[in-house]
């Protein structure tokens, strides 16, 4: 289930977890280096409406939020 993101306290800690994750499951992901990471997050970030609008979350990609920052630094882990 998708983690709510609504402020900066939430982010900060959305971020702390998905540290963590990368230090406890880092060769699960798909982009487990800086350079993949940080390319795929540029690809998810310009696809990321896609993916709202298939899933039917009425989300407008263009208008910065939390929780966009915390999807597509969740999406970079897997994005390819």
């Amino acid at each position: 289930m998708k983690q709510q993101v609504r402020d900066r306290t939430e982010f900060i800690a959305f971020v702390e977890r998905l540290h963590e994750d990368y230090l406890n499951n880092g060769e699960a992901w798909e982009n487990s280096t800086l350079e993949r990471f940080l390319e795929a997050m540029v690809g998810y970030a310009k696809d990321i409406q896609g993916y709202y609008d298939n899933s039917n979350q009425k989300i407008n990609a263009n208008e910065a939020s939390w929780q966009i920052f915390s999807d597509i630094l969740e999406g970079a882990k897997i994005y390819e």
